[in-house]
């Protein structure tokens, strides 16, 4: 038969479904070999962009500018110990060693301090660096170099540039890392040389990380807006003193002398007498009000949020443990320490562990130090030497001020009723692959950046802004207002001296006249030596105000009594040594009781809650002349009992709950020890609740500038891993809650809801109108009824409806996420860089402070950045674990390898002497002159 033809279209002639699927076989086969060439070429670029950027870490290499050999042993975690004849050699080959694992992270780090991310990024990270080029890091940190710095720290510094550079030498971006050689497709971005003051402005944003209440003055401002005073005074508690220890108890103040002397006598100063102090407790005191401080404010927040993760999570939830046992009470006679500094979990860590190794301690090379670092700096931050050994906590203190400044024509702010011309610069900010941007920045005569000349709504807002003040006359508006930041770290100082001080201290005395120079970030550190002595020292440039004015919320510019006083002279700042109980311990509590020390260090502690618990496990074990262990150290580090859990499930317990599906959820309530493993269905449960009690009770009166929004995410079938039956509460849930938020959940909510346990009518029990209650109720235990059915639907909806199979690790899971292409880069990238997620116990306020945000979720959000152990009676018996790993490089070994062993709590062994080095080191490279 002819074949099927139709001539007046012009249609071809059909195909038999034979050679059709022959056609569709041939695609499929062809689009196949494409993906796997792709995947090949790929694979193929990978490996060998991979393989030119990994360090050699065997045989020899020749290094301009030394003047000995430096051996370089690695152990089989990556974990690099240095040994060198002088300083300079030692610091060299430090730069040169991080630069190989890490000059990404290090490139990354002086680009962000510097305000330069857009010269690598793009025009995306244009808005972050006109921020961070109105503070000014780097322009401080080269101020410090150029006139506060010693000599010997210059030149140390110098070293360390010298063996970055070395490494950087006749090196492409690809051959130093996967992420160079990725920018590479959209950039023409070349790495420059190292200079000391790069190493110099990371402190700067480590200060920023830590820089203690300037958050909380933002937010307890904007409250204003919705609250009255005492309702923001239930939401920022007292400290409770008589429930959880102050760090220091055996010292006090002399007001004879004016310093602060070891006794256990209590202060017999008169707070309310004592001028350059802050003694007020009401947070509403010589403070501003009213819509320019609020739409400042407000705008200020969004601009903070934005900001690179790398620079922090901008004070909420960062805390710490560290803490410090006497030899009397330990098994070994002699002092164990331990710390775990708590940050925003990134990859590769923050940390960068290491050895630092003179091989014979003399005049010419003064070191033998070991522990960890950041990638960019030369010397040991935390650790121990031959003889001390050290750790550090945030204190928290208040070194940061926001001021409203009234502005007068386009230069001038008024101040004591006459107009002074703001201290101004051009800023060019290079934009890779788009034009630069210049910037003006406005700054007072005292050094204080106007930060909302970085936003142009908050310029707009600021010239129709009204103000009122409590006790101070508000000039007219004028030209508007605006806010500008006071803050020690703008001033240069000499932490970077402290460093190479702390690391070749050898008693009390050099430890202490090292945390003298320590002026930024202020830290609690913590001290033990091989002798036998413990001890602990608050450090820091620490501003005294005038009376009656503590720093809680932004003050009026204009008004000179809100100007900084002074500093607190080194003499006066807390300390103890040797206390007769036998132990220290540090997390983020009050430094010292009010009553025995004249000045107002800050008005925002965390609470105890951490610091408490240790103190409550050291006290057990030693108690009856029971000895702590350097295991017990570490099971004290995993600790993850709930104390707000033990608060507030007495109450839940007795509940009476009509459906029999919540019911079964509150039996998991009923025998449980208030921990939480990652196994734990009843942790799961409880934190469900706990979120939704946050939710319900505060999350709808906040000002929505507090809010993080909520839109009730447990209502989304693609999380469900089992059936949703009871579907109406599930989609009410979603409605009621679509526009409603809850606070982070910190130790300060702990505080908060412990203090309205007993105000069972308080109004902030007031529970939200829903489908089945059109009335909104107001008791206590209704809404804790409320929360309990909620969270039991939202758990079914995440977790399944048979609660046999919850579990909080399921929850509560670590992502680490590359802080640069693997959160904003190709999704290949992203899948290569990244790594996760890791079931977790631990929680928030909690020792093992595997802290998460309740405004955002059960996710994992910061974490023990690091853990470590020393044992004083034998360094090599010391412990110690980084949350990643020692290297940069995607595709190495020692990129995460640490990883799950700090998840399930190890340690790993911590050589120090030469003899345990050489026993643990798997490769050994020579560097030579």
């Amino acid at each position: 038969m002819p074949p099927n033809t139709t001539a007046t279209s012009g249609d071809k002639p059909g195909k038999s479904g034979r050679k059709k699927g022959r056609k569709a076989r041939l695609i499929v086969l062809v689009l196949v070999l494409a993906i796997i060439g792709g995947i090949a070429y790929g694979a193929y670029w990978s490996i060998s962009t991979v393989r030119a950027s990994f360090p050699q870490t065997k045989g020899s290499i020749t290094l301009e500018g030394l003047t000995g050999p430096v051996d370089v042993k690695r152990d089989g975690y990556g974990i690099p110990q240095i040994y060198a004849d002088s300083d300079e050699d030692l610091f060299m080959a430090q730069g040169y060693v991080q630069a190989q694992d890490r000059f990404y992270e290090m490139d990354v780090r002086r680009h962000m301090t510097s305000g330069r991310l857009s010269e690598m990024f793009g025009k995306s990270q244009v808005d972050n660096d006109e921020f961070l080029r109105t503070l000014g890091w780097d322009r401080v940190a080269k101020k410090e170099y150029d006139s506060e710095l010693s000599a010997d720290t210059k030149k140390y510094l110098q070293a360390y540039a010298k063996g970055v550079n070395a490494y950087l030498k006749g090196k492409d971006g690809a051959d130093i890392s996967l992420e160079y050689a990725a920018l590479g497709f959209t950039n023409d971005y070349k790495p420059t040389e190292w200079t000391p003051v790069d190493s110099v402005s990371w402190l700067k944003a480590m200060a920023w990380d830590l820089r203690g209440n300037m958050q909380d003055e933002i937010d307890r401002a904007l409250m204003t807006s919705r609250l009255g005073p005492a309702q923001i005074a239930e939401l920022y508690p007292q400290y409770p003193y008589d429930r959880n220890q102050a760090i220091v108890q055996d010292g006090q103040y002399d007001e004879l002398t004016k310093t602060f002397e070891q006794s256990d006598g209590q202060s017999d100063s008169d707070d309310s007498s004592t001028d350059g102090t802050g003694t007020s407790s009401d947070s509403s005191s010589g403070g501003t009000e009213g819509s320019a401080l609020q739409s400042q404010l407000s705008g200020l927040y969004n601009v903070l949020d934005d900001l690179p993760t790398a620079v922090g999570v901008n004070g909420n939830g960062i805390g710490s443990n560290s803490w410090v046992v006497a030899g009397k009470n330990t098994i070994t006679n002699k002092p164990l320490l331990a710390n775990d500094p708590h940050l925003s979990a990134s990859l590769p860590s923050v940390w960068y562990q290491m050895g630092l190794h003179c091989r014979a301690v003399s005049s010419k090379c003064q070191y033998d130090v070991s522990g960890y670092t950041f990638a960019g700096m030369p010397g040991v931050i935390i650790g121990h030497n031959q003889t001390i050994s050290w750790g550090m906590t945030n204190s928290g203190v208040d070194v940061t001020d926001l001021y409203l400044e009234k502005l007068s024509g386009e230069d001038g702010y008024e101040y004591d009723g006459k107009v002074k011309p703001f201290v101004t610069r051009e800023e060019t900010i290079k934009v890779a692959g788009g034009e630069s941007k210049k910037i003006v920045v406005r700054q007072t005569e005292d050094g204080m950046p106007l930060l909302s000349d970085r936003d142009d709504e908050l310029i707009d807002v600021g010239k129709k802004a009204t103000v009122d003040t409590d006790d101070t006359a508000a000039p007219d508006r004028g030209d508007g207002y605006g806010v500008a930041l006071k803050w020690t770290a703008l001033t240069a100082g000499t932490s970077m001296d402290a460093v190479f001080a702390l690391d070749k201290a050898k008693d009390w005395d050099s430890f202490r006249k090292a945390a003298e120079k320590f002026d930024v970030p202020s830290q609690n550190l913590v001290y033990a030596d091989t002798s036998n002595h413990i001890g602990y020292q608050l450090p820091g440039k620490i501003p005294t105000r005038a009376k009656g004015v503590d720093g809680s919320i932004p003050a009026p510019g204009w008004d000179s009594k809100y100007k900084w006083k002074g500093d607190i002279d080194f003499d006066e700042l807390p300390y103890e040594y040797d206390p007769d109980r036998g132990y220290i311990v540090t997390a983020n509590q009050a430094v010292v009781d009010k009553d025995k020390y004249p000045y107002t260090l800050t008005t925002d502690w965390g609470y105890g809650a951490r610091s408490q618990r240790i103190t409550d496990l050291i006290k057990s074990k030693i108690k009856g002349g029971g000895k702590i262990s350097t295991d017990d150290m570490r099971q004290m580090q995993l600790d993850d009992d709930s104390e707000i859990a033990k608060l507030l499930v007495p109450v839940l317990k007795k509940l009476n709950l009509d459906d029999p599906d919540v019911r079964e959820a509150q039996k998991l309530l009923e025998n449980w020890d208030f921990t939480q493993d990652a196994d734990s269905a009843a942790a799961a449960y409880f934190n469900a609740v706990w979120r939704n009690i946050l939710k319900l009770a505060f999350g709808n009166k906040l000002p929505k500038e507090l809010r993080v929004e909520d839109q009730c995410l447990w209502v989304d079938p693609v999380n469900t891993t089992g059936p949703v039956d009871d579907t109406e509460k599930v989609r009410e849930c979603g409605q009621r809650d679509a526009d409603q938020a809850q606070p982070d959940g910190g130790d300060r909510w702990f505080e908060v809801v412990r203090n309205l346990m007993t105000k069972t009518d308080s109004d902030w029990w007031t529970t939200p109108a829903s489908g089945t209650r059109p009335e909104a109720d107001h008791d206590r235990d209704k809404l804790f009824e409320r929360a309990m059915i909620d969270a039991r639907w939202e758990l079914t909806a995440k977790l399944g409806k048979d609660i046999d199979t919850w579990s909080w690790g399921r929850l509560h899971r670590l992502f680490l996420k590359n802080q640069t292409l693997g959160t904003s880069g190709p999704g290949f990238l992203q899948y290569i860089l990244n790594r996760g997620p890791w079931k977790l116990g631990g929680g928030e306020a909690t020792v093992n402070a595997t802290g998460w945000n309740a405004a955002g979720g059960y996710g994992v959000v910061w974490v023990p950045s690091m853990r470590m152990v020393v044992n004083l009676d034998d360094l090599d018996k010391s412990k110690w674990i980084n949350l990643t790993g020692a290297s940069g490089h995607a595709f190495s070994a020692h990129y995460t390898d640490q990883t799950s062993k700090w998840a399930d709590g190890e340690l790993l062994d911590w050589s120090f002497s030469k003899k345990a080095v050489d026993d643990s080191t798997s490769d050994t490279l020579v560097l030579k002159p």
